[in-house]
């Protein structure tokens, strides 16, 4: 079953986010904090303090939808380190994300040759 169908972005924001907070709590976020348009059809990740749920927010058309996912055992590899409030995903890290995966991999190094 897929879940989405081609979403045109997919976003994940940074900061952790009060679970307790619905669909009216993260279009709040999406609207105020990321400065973006909610009725997109944009899909946007939020994760909770422990890593271990998540939640995606997306507009179908009809109405927003909230899809929930809760591990039992383990964690998000949630990249906390960013310096936007946001980041960008491809559908195919969002897959990677939801199966365990660190989307951002390594950090790039930067190097000046001392000569």
């Amino acid at each position: 079953m897929k879940m989405f169908v081609e979403p045109s972005e997919v976003f994940l924001h940074r900061d952790f986010v009060d679970f307790r907070k619905s669909i009216n709590g993260l279009v709040s976020i999406v609207e105020d904090e990321l400065v973006r348009d909610a009725y997109t059809g944009t899909l946007f990740v939020f994760c909770n303090k422990a890593k271990d749920k998540l939640k995606i927010l997306y507009w179908d058309k009809t109405g927003f939808a909230l899809w929930y996912k809760r591990l039992e055992k383990q964690k998000f590899k949630w990249p906390s380190k960013l310096s936007s409030q946001e980041f960008e995903l491809t559908y195919q890290q969002l897959s990677w994300l939801l199966s365990g995966y660190d989307v951002l991999g390594h950090e790039p190094l930067h190097y000046q040759s001392p000569i």
